[in-house]
Protein backbone atom coordinates (compact mmCIF):
# COMPACT_ATOMS: atom_id res chain seq x y z
CA UNK A 1 0.00 0.00 0.00
CA UNK A 2 1.11 3.14 -0.88
CA UNK A 3 0.10 7.05 0.37
CA UNK A 4 -0.37 9.95 -1.23
CA UNK A 5 -0.50 12.85 1.03
CA UNK A 6 -0.86 16.94 -0.34
CA UNK A 7 -2.20 19.89 2.29
CA UNK A 8 -6.20 20.26 2.37
CA UNK A 9 -6.20 23.44 0.72
CA UNK A 10 -4.11 25.02 -1.72
CA UNK A 11 -4.84 28.46 -2.63
CA UNK A 12 -3.08 29.54 -5.81
CA UNK A 13 -2.87 32.54 -8.61
CA UNK A 14 -2.76 36.27 -8.42
CA UNK A 15 -4.52 37.41 -4.98
CA UNK A 16 -4.31 34.06 -3.26
CA UNK A 17 -2.67 35.51 -0.31
CA UNK A 18 -5.95 37.08 1.22
CA UNK A 19 -7.31 33.13 1.64
CA UNK A 20 -5.64 33.68 5.03
CA UNK A 21 -8.98 35.79 6.12
CA UNK A 22 -10.74 32.31 5.56
CA UNK A 23 -8.64 30.63 8.24
CA UNK A 24 -11.23 29.62 11.99
CA UNK A 25 -8.76 30.76 14.86
CA UNK A 26 -8.17 32.44 17.77
CA UNK A 27 -4.62 33.22 17.76
CA UNK A 28 -1.87 32.93 14.57
CA UNK A 29 2.09 33.31 14.22
CA UNK A 30 3.82 34.27 11.47
CA UNK A 31 7.14 33.09 11.26
CA UNK A 32 9.84 34.60 8.38
CA UNK A 33 12.77 35.46 7.81
CA UNK A 34 15.45 38.49 6.69
CA UNK A 35 13.26 41.70 5.89
CA UNK A 36 11.80 40.60 2.47
CA UNK A 37 8.46 40.14 2.99
CA UNK A 38 8.16 43.26 5.28
CA UNK A 39 9.90 45.59 2.50
CA UNK A 40 7.69 44.20 -0.22
CA UNK A 41 4.49 44.94 2.28
CA UNK A 42 3.95 40.98 2.33
CA UNK A 43 3.73 40.10 6.19
CA UNK A 44 1.44 43.78 6.70
CA UNK A 45 -0.54 42.09 4.31
CA UNK A 46 -0.88 38.81 6.15
CA UNK A 47 -1.01 40.43 9.52
CA UNK A 48 -3.96 42.16 8.57
CA UNK A 49 -5.93 39.46 6.62
CA UNK A 50 -5.49 37.19 9.88
CA UNK A 51 -6.90 40.00 12.33
CA UNK A 52 -9.33 40.62 9.82
CA UNK A 53 -10.22 36.48 10.90
CA UNK A 54 -10.38 37.83 14.01
CA UNK A 55 -6.74 36.53 15.03
CA UNK A 56 -4.36 37.74 17.68
CA UNK A 57 -1.29 37.70 15.53
CA UNK A 58 2.56 37.84 16.92
CA UNK A 59 5.42 38.17 14.61
CA UNK A 60 8.37 35.57 14.50
CA UNK A 61 11.56 37.60 12.69
CA UNK A 62 14.88 36.56 11.78
CA UNK A 63 14.58 32.65 10.83
CA UNK A 64 18.24 32.27 8.76
CA UNK A 65 19.24 31.23 5.79
CA UNK A 66 19.39 27.08 6.21
CA UNK A 67 18.06 27.50 9.79
CA UNK A 68 19.71 25.81 12.54
CA UNK A 69 18.60 23.36 15.57
CA UNK A 70 19.09 26.85 18.06
CA UNK A 71 16.73 29.05 16.19
CA UNK A 72 14.08 26.39 16.19
CA UNK A 73 13.73 25.63 19.85
CA UNK A 74 14.18 29.53 20.33
CA UNK A 75 10.90 29.83 17.74
CA UNK A 76 8.89 26.66 19.76
CA UNK A 77 9.41 28.41 22.99
CA UNK A 78 7.46 31.52 21.56
CA UNK A 79 5.04 29.31 20.38
CA UNK A 80 4.63 27.88 23.93
CA UNK A 81 4.33 31.28 25.73
CA UNK A 82 1.79 32.89 23.28
CA UNK A 83 -0.09 29.56 22.28
CA UNK A 84 -1.53 29.93 18.74
CA UNK A 85 -3.81 27.63 16.85
CA UNK A 86 -2.48 28.85 13.35
CA UNK A 87 1.25 28.29 12.68
CA UNK A 88 1.64 30.65 9.47
CA UNK A 89 4.91 30.31 7.53
CA UNK A 90 5.94 32.79 4.88
CA UNK A 91 8.78 33.39 2.61
CA UNK A 92 11.62 31.27 1.13
CA UNK A 93 12.07 27.39 2.41
CA UNK A 94 13.95 28.05 6.04
CA UNK A 95 11.48 29.98 7.22
CA UNK A 96 8.63 27.56 6.21
CA UNK A 97 11.03 24.38 7.42
CA UNK A 98 12.30 25.83 10.52
CA UNK A 99 8.30 26.78 11.39
CA UNK A 100 7.75 22.85 10.43
CA UNK A 101 10.21 22.10 13.26
CA UNK A 102 8.77 24.37 15.72
CA UNK A 103 5.12 23.30 14.97
CA UNK A 104 6.64 19.65 16.13
CA UNK A 105 8.42 20.83 19.16
CA UNK A 106 5.69 23.30 20.15
CA UNK A 107 3.17 20.49 20.02
CA UNK A 108 5.64 17.82 21.90
CA UNK A 109 7.86 19.64 24.06
CA UNK A 110 9.62 16.89 25.50
CA UNK A 111 10.98 15.44 21.86
CA UNK A 112 14.88 15.81 21.05
CA UNK A 113 15.75 17.19 17.46
CA UNK A 114 17.30 13.51 17.05
CA UNK A 115 14.29 12.04 17.27
CA UNK A 116 12.52 14.59 15.59
CA UNK A 117 15.23 13.35 12.24
CA UNK A 118 13.82 9.95 12.49
CA UNK A 119 12.17 9.37 9.42
CA UNK A 120 8.32 8.82 9.44
CA UNK A 121 8.43 9.09 13.20
CA UNK A 122 7.08 12.16 14.34
CA UNK A 123 4.26 12.01 17.10
CA UNK A 124 0.56 13.45 15.46
CA UNK A 125 0.28 16.56 15.34
CA UNK A 126 -2.57 19.44 15.53
CA UNK A 127 -3.33 18.51 19.28
CA UNK A 128 -2.61 22.85 19.34
CA UNK A 129 -2.27 23.73 15.77
CA UNK A 130 -2.67 24.16 12.36
CA UNK A 131 -0.13 24.85 9.97
CA UNK A 132 -0.33 27.36 7.02
CA UNK A 133 3.05 27.51 4.63
CA UNK A 134 3.15 30.90 2.02
CA UNK A 135 5.83 30.38 -0.29
CA UNK A 136 7.84 33.32 -1.51
CA UNK A 137 10.46 31.41 -3.82
CA UNK A 138 9.75 28.78 -6.34
CA UNK A 139 11.33 25.96 -5.62
CA UNK A 140 11.53 24.15 -2.47
CA UNK A 141 8.26 23.37 -2.45
CA UNK A 142 8.06 22.85 1.39
CA UNK A 143 4.56 24.58 1.15
CA UNK A 144 2.52 20.96 0.14
CA UNK A 145 5.75 18.63 1.50
CA UNK A 146 6.30 16.14 4.06
CA UNK A 147 9.46 17.44 4.32
CA UNK A 148 12.52 20.32 6.36
CA UNK A 149 15.17 20.79 6.61
CA UNK A 150 17.25 21.74 9.05
CA UNK A 151 21.38 22.28 9.71
CA UNK A 152 23.40 21.27 12.92
CA UNK A 153 25.83 23.70 12.35
CA UNK A 154 28.00 21.94 15.41
CA UNK A 155 28.26 19.05 12.62
CA UNK A 156 28.03 21.01 9.84
CA UNK A 157 25.40 18.42 8.20
CA UNK A 158 21.88 19.29 6.83
CA UNK A 159 19.21 16.78 8.50
CA UNK A 160 16.17 16.00 6.47
CA UNK A 161 13.11 15.61 8.51
CA UNK A 162 10.56 13.28 7.23
CA UNK A 163 6.63 12.69 8.47
CA UNK A 164 3.59 13.46 6.59
CA UNK A 165 2.51 14.71 10.21
CA UNK A 166 4.21 18.33 8.90
CA UNK A 167 2.67 18.52 5.47
CA UNK A 168 0.68 21.56 5.72
CA UNK A 169 -2.97 21.68 6.51
CA UNK A 170 -3.14 25.08 4.19
CA UNK A 171 -0.62 26.11 1.46
CA UNK A 172 -0.89 29.47 -0.75
CA UNK A 173 0.82 29.94 -3.83
CA UNK A 174 0.74 33.56 -4.68
CA UNK A 175 2.89 34.16 -7.59
CA UNK A 176 3.19 37.96 -6.28
CA UNK A 177 5.48 36.91 -3.78
CA UNK A 178 7.80 35.36 -6.11
CA UNK A 179 8.45 38.57 -8.18
CA UNK A 180 10.79 39.94 -5.80
CA UNK A 181 13.06 37.30 -6.41
CA UNK A 182 16.61 38.38 -7.28
CA UNK A 183 18.64 36.37 -9.84
CA UNK A 184 20.25 33.92 -8.35
CA UNK A 185 17.82 32.76 -6.20
CA UNK A 186 15.55 32.38 -8.96
CA UNK A 187 18.97 30.13 -10.67
CA UNK A 188 19.09 28.45 -7.71
CA UNK A 189 15.61 27.85 -6.60
CA UNK A 190 14.59 26.27 -10.29
CA UNK A 191 17.30 24.17 -10.13
CA UNK A 192 16.53 22.60 -7.18
CA UNK A 193 13.00 22.06 -8.32
CA UNK A 194 14.29 20.78 -11.31
CA UNK A 195 15.74 18.31 -9.39
CA UNK A 196 13.00 17.27 -6.97
CA UNK A 197 10.84 17.03 -10.32
CA UNK A 198 13.52 14.51 -11.69
CA UNK A 199 14.32 12.63 -8.60
CA UNK A 200 11.03 12.01 -7.79
CA UNK A 201 10.11 10.35 -11.55
CA UNK A 202 13.09 7.87 -10.95
CA UNK A 203 12.47 7.41 -7.48
CA UNK A 204 11.69 4.14 -6.35
CA UNK A 205 8.94 4.95 -4.94
CA UNK A 206 7.37 6.39 -7.84
CA UNK A 207 3.81 5.82 -8.94
CA UNK A 208 0.69 6.81 -11.43
CA UNK A 209 -0.23 9.33 -9.19
CA UNK A 210 3.38 11.25 -8.85
CA UNK A 211 4.78 10.47 -12.58
CA UNK A 212 2.25 13.28 -14.39
CA UNK A 213 2.83 15.84 -12.00
CA UNK A 214 6.53 15.14 -12.23
CA UNK A 215 6.83 15.17 -16.11
CA UNK A 216 4.40 17.89 -16.21
CA UNK A 217 7.08 19.99 -13.85
CA UNK A 218 9.71 18.92 -15.67
CA UNK A 219 8.11 20.44 -18.75
CA UNK A 220 7.13 23.19 -17.28
CA UNK A 221 10.66 24.50 -15.70
CA UNK A 222 12.37 24.00 -19.29
CA UNK A 223 9.90 26.25 -20.63
CA UNK A 224 9.79 28.87 -18.02
CA UNK A 225 12.91 28.80 -15.47
CA UNK A 226 15.63 30.73 -17.85
CA UNK A 227 13.09 33.65 -19.21
CA UNK A 228 12.10 33.60 -15.07
CA UNK A 229 15.65 34.35 -14.58
CA UNK A 230 16.01 36.89 -17.61
CA UNK A 231 13.10 39.12 -15.84
CA UNK A 232 9.45 37.15 -17.64
CA UNK A 233 7.24 37.53 -14.62
CA UNK A 234 4.32 35.78 -17.24
CA UNK A 235 7.40 32.70 -16.74
CA UNK A 236 7.92 33.54 -13.13
CA UNK A 237 4.36 32.98 -12.31
CA UNK A 238 4.53 29.41 -13.95
CA UNK A 239 7.61 28.45 -12.15
CA UNK A 240 6.12 29.40 -8.93
CA UNK A 241 3.17 27.01 -9.93
CA UNK A 242 5.95 24.06 -11.77
CA UNK A 243 7.54 23.92 -8.30
CA UNK A 244 4.67 23.42 -6.33
CA UNK A 245 4.02 20.61 -8.82
CA UNK A 246 7.15 18.72 -8.70
CA UNK A 247 6.73 19.25 -4.51
CA UNK A 248 3.70 17.57 -4.73
CA UNK A 249 5.52 14.53 -6.53
CA UNK A 250 8.67 14.17 -4.45
CA UNK A 251 6.68 14.41 -1.27
CA UNK A 252 4.96 10.76 -2.39
CA UNK A 253 7.19 10.00 -4.33
CA UNK A 254 10.76 10.42 -2.11
CA UNK A 255 13.93 11.93 -4.01
CA UNK A 256 17.48 10.53 -4.11
CA UNK A 257 20.99 11.19 -3.92
CA UNK A 258 21.44 14.15 -5.69
CA UNK A 259 19.46 15.37 -2.61
CA UNK A 260 21.95 13.11 0.26
CA UNK A 261 24.63 14.87 -1.02
CA UNK A 262 23.44 18.08 -1.13
CA UNK A 263 22.17 17.64 2.11
CA UNK A 264 25.92 16.55 3.51
CA UNK A 265 27.68 19.14 1.72
CA UNK A 266 26.02 21.96 1.98
CA UNK A 267 27.48 23.11 5.50
CA UNK A 268 30.47 21.32 5.78
CA UNK A 269 32.89 23.58 4.41
CA UNK A 270 31.56 26.49 6.22
CA UNK A 271 34.66 27.22 7.69
CA UNK A 272 36.29 27.92 4.15
CA UNK A 273 33.35 30.57 3.38
CA UNK A 274 31.88 28.26 1.45
CA UNK A 275 28.03 27.03 2.46
CA UNK A 276 26.92 25.22 -1.09
CA UNK A 277 23.88 26.74 -1.77
CA UNK A 278 21.21 23.73 -2.19
CA UNK A 279 19.94 24.55 -5.15
CA UNK A 280 23.49 25.13 -6.86
CA UNK A 281 24.33 21.86 -5.40
CA UNK A 282 21.35 20.10 -6.83
CA UNK A 283 22.45 21.68 -10.08
CA UNK A 284 25.53 20.39 -10.07
CA UNK A 285 25.20 17.03 -8.87
CA UNK A 286 21.82 16.02 -10.88
CA UNK A 287 24.04 15.24 -14.31
CA UNK A 288 26.34 13.32 -12.21
CA UNK A 289 23.96 11.06 -10.79
CA UNK A 290 21.83 10.80 -13.87
CA UNK A 291 24.93 9.11 -15.80
CA UNK A 292 25.36 6.89 -12.35
CA UNK A 293 21.50 6.05 -11.83
CA UNK A 294 21.56 5.25 -15.56
CA UNK A 295 23.45 1.76 -15.13
CA UNK A 296 20.19 0.97 -13.83
CA UNK A 297 18.14 -0.27 -16.63
CA UNK A 298 14.97 0.71 -15.11
CA UNK A 299 16.12 4.42 -14.26
CA UNK A 300 17.55 4.52 -17.56
CA UNK A 301 14.49 3.91 -19.35
CA UNK A 302 12.51 6.65 -16.64
CA UNK A 303 15.20 9.10 -17.98
CA UNK A 304 14.76 8.12 -21.82
CA UNK A 305 10.82 8.95 -21.10
CA UNK A 306 11.97 12.72 -19.54
CA UNK A 307 14.29 13.14 -22.56
CA UNK A 308 11.22 12.21 -24.83
CA UNK A 309 8.44 14.01 -23.22
CA UNK A 310 10.52 17.19 -23.25
CA UNK A 311 11.81 16.49 -27.04
CA UNK A 312 15.49 16.38 -26.71
CA UNK A 313 15.60 13.83 -29.32
CA UNK A 314 17.77 10.42 -28.93
CA UNK A 315 17.68 6.79 -31.04
CA UNK A 316 17.92 5.00 -27.96
CA UNK A 317 17.67 5.27 -23.84
CA UNK A 318 21.73 5.94 -23.67
CA UNK A 319 21.62 8.76 -26.07
CA UNK A 320 18.32 10.11 -24.56
CA UNK A 321 20.24 10.37 -20.96
CA UNK A 322 23.39 11.89 -22.56
CA UNK A 323 21.02 14.58 -24.22
CA UNK A 324 19.12 15.16 -20.88
CA UNK A 325 22.70 15.45 -18.77
CA UNK A 326 24.06 17.97 -21.88
CA UNK A 327 20.47 19.72 -21.26
CA UNK A 328 20.60 20.40 -17.65
CA UNK A 329 24.43 21.25 -17.93
CA UNK A 330 23.30 23.68 -20.72
CA UNK A 331 20.74 25.40 -18.65
CA UNK A 332 23.53 25.12 -15.35
CA UNK A 333 25.65 27.38 -18.18
CA UNK A 334 22.38 29.97 -19.15
CA UNK A 335 21.42 30.23 -15.15
CA UNK A 336 25.48 31.26 -14.48
CA UNK A 337 25.80 28.08 -12.23
CA UNK A 338 29.02 26.33 -12.00
CA UNK A 339 28.99 22.35 -13.13
CA UNK A 340 31.41 21.32 -10.23
CA UNK A 341 32.68 21.99 -6.23
CA UNK A 342 36.09 23.10 -7.57
CA UNK A 343 34.56 26.36 -9.77
CA UNK A 344 32.12 26.76 -6.82
CA UNK A 345 32.58 30.24 -5.89
CA UNK A 346 31.41 33.73 -4.37
CA UNK A 347 27.89 33.87 -4.19
CA UNK A 348 27.38 30.68 -5.79
CA UNK A 349 28.52 31.96 -9.06
CA UNK A 350 31.39 30.04 -11.66
CA UNK A 351 35.14 30.61 -10.53
CA UNK A 352 38.53 29.85 -11.82
CA UNK A 353 39.28 28.65 -8.21
CA UNK A 354 36.52 27.87 -6.16
CA UNK A 355 36.22 28.21 -2.21
CA UNK A 356 36.64 24.09 -1.75
CA UNK A 357 40.56 23.71 -1.54
CA UNK A 358 41.21 20.22 -2.98
CA UNK A 359 43.23 18.68 -0.13
CA UNK A 360 40.11 20.30 1.93
CA UNK A 361 37.50 17.54 0.21
CA UNK A 362 40.38 15.11 0.20
CA UNK A 363 40.27 15.01 3.84
CA UNK A 364 36.44 14.98 4.02
CA UNK A 365 35.14 13.36 1.78
CA UNK A 366 35.15 9.66 3.30
CA UNK A 367 32.85 10.94 6.22
CA UNK A 368 30.83 13.19 3.52
CA UNK A 369 30.44 9.50 1.61
CA UNK A 370 29.27 7.44 4.60
CA UNK A 371 26.94 10.40 5.81
CA UNK A 372 25.54 10.85 2.87
CA UNK A 373 24.64 7.34 2.60
CA UNK A 374 23.02 7.40 5.61
CA UNK A 375 20.94 10.32 4.08
CA UNK A 376 17.11 9.56 4.25
CA UNK A 377 16.52 10.40 0.70
CA UNK A 378 19.58 7.88 -0.38
CA UNK A 379 16.94 4.71 0.54
CA UNK A 380 14.43 5.66 -2.59
CA UNK A 381 17.76 6.33 -5.25
CA UNK A 382 17.22 3.85 -7.42
CA UNK A 383 20.78 2.80 -7.16
CA UNK A 384 22.18 2.47 -3.98
CA UNK A 385 25.85 3.39 -3.81
CA UNK A 386 28.74 1.80 -2.01
CA UNK A 387 31.14 3.83 0.12
CA UNK A 388 33.45 3.48 -2.67
CA UNK A 389 31.18 4.82 -5.11
CA UNK A 390 30.12 7.26 -3.17
CA UNK A 391 33.56 8.46 -2.64
CA UNK A 392 34.13 8.61 -6.64
CA UNK A 393 30.89 10.09 -7.48
CA UNK A 394 31.81 13.02 -5.09
CA UNK A 395 35.20 13.36 -7.06
CA UNK A 396 33.27 13.91 -10.25
CA UNK A 397 31.38 16.48 -8.60
CA UNK A 398 34.40 18.13 -7.26
CA UNK A 399 36.27 17.54 -10.57
CA UNK A 400 33.70 17.51 -12.89
CA UNK A 401 34.64 14.22 -14.33
CA UNK A 402 32.59 11.70 -16.19
CA UNK A 403 31.16 9.06 -14.51
CA UNK A 404 32.18 5.84 -15.67
CA UNK A 405 31.07 3.34 -13.18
Amino acid sequence: MKRFTLPRDLYHGEGALEALKTLDGKKAIICVGGGAMKRNGFLQKAEDYLKEAGMEVRIFEGIEPDPSVETVMRGAQVMTEFEPDWIVAMGGGSPIDAAKAMWIKYEHPEITFEQMCVVFGIPKLRNKARFCAIPSTSGTATEVTAFSVITDYTKGIKYPLADFEITPDVAIVDPSLAETMPAKLVAHTGMDAMTHAVEAYVSTANCNYTDPLALHSIKMIKENLVKSYNGDMSCRADMHDAQCLAGQAFSNALLGIVHSMAHKTGAIFEDYGAHIIHGAANAMYLPKVIKFNSKDETAKVRYGHIADFIGLGGNNDDEKVDLLIAFLRKMNDELNIPQSINHYGANGLPAETGFVPEEVFLDRLPSIAANAISDACTGSNPRIPTQEEMEKLLKCCYYDLDVDF
